[in-house]
């Protein structure tokens, strides 16, 4: 486990991944997208746990496919023990279902290894800043299944459905699509269980979908990031 850049950093990465090779290419890009990210990695998830300790991060990128642990179960510990941390599954499995799964299971985005040079840092950038990266493979299957038809209105109507919900109700929404667990939303903007609940469902209903997972993609169709507050207040007023 590693370390890197000194100093106060603007956003601290966890990777954990068991292949050396691509540890060490993520370190080189992170540092191409901003020389000030501090970067940690891990070859296990035991190893990842261990730097639990240290003070919290930002970002935890996570091999779904890792050594002795199921990709789910290695998935929810890390939603466990990482619980302020955006979780994203980077990963050479492309299996739409499964990739359906991870977001379902609390992941904010899921980047395929098999990404050219260019998209790989398209994704961080993405995600770095706050948004949720989905490959073009996994929006497809979706939208067949929620009906394209309505996702395709949606998108030409995202402003519409902004302004049918509140600030809080939007700021829920977004702290949902990013994976954090109803008791981390509720905790975080010193709300209820219950109000965190009833403010889902209230944005679940406007964007016409039943769950979590489908809210991740459908705010993605929509070009929604849950950085954009600042959009709502523009909109809304």
């Amino acid at each position: 486990m590693t370390a890197s850049t000194e100093g106060r950093a603007r956003v601290r990465i966890l990777l954990i991944d068991d292949h050396d090779l691509f540890r060490e290419g993520l370190k080189y890009l992170l540092h191409v997208l901003d020389d000030k990210v501090q970067y940690y990695e891990a070859g296990s998830l035991n190893e990842a746990l261990r730097l639990a300790e240290l003070s919290p991060f930002d970002l935890v990128l996570l091999d779904y496919y890792m050594p002795g642990v199921n990709g789910m179960e290695a998935l929810d510990k890390c939603r466990e023990i990482f619980e302020s941390a955006t979780l994203v599954v980077v990963s050479g499995e492309e299996d739409p279902r499964i990739i359906r799964q991870t977001i379902d299971q609390g992941a904010s985005g899921y980047i395929p290894k098999s990404s050219s040079r260019e998209s790989l840092v398209e994704a961080l950038r993405l995600v770095l800043s706050g948004g949720i990266y989905l490959p073009g493979s996994a929006l497809k299957p979706l939208s067949q299944m929620q009906a394209l038809d309505q996702l395709q209105q949606m998108a030409a109507q995202s402003d519409v459905m902004i302004t049918q919900l509140s600030r809080r109700q939007f700021e829920v929404l977004m702290k949902a699509v990013q994976g954090k667990s109803n008791k981390t939303i509720a905790k975080e903007l010193e709300i209820s269980d219950h109000t965190v609940k009833a403010h889902l469902s209230v944005a679940f209903r406007v964007l016409g979908v039943q769950n979590r997972t489908e809210a991740v993609y459908a705010t993605a169709k929509l070009g929604i990031q849950p950085d954009q507050i600042a959009r709502y207040e523009e909109v809304v007023g």
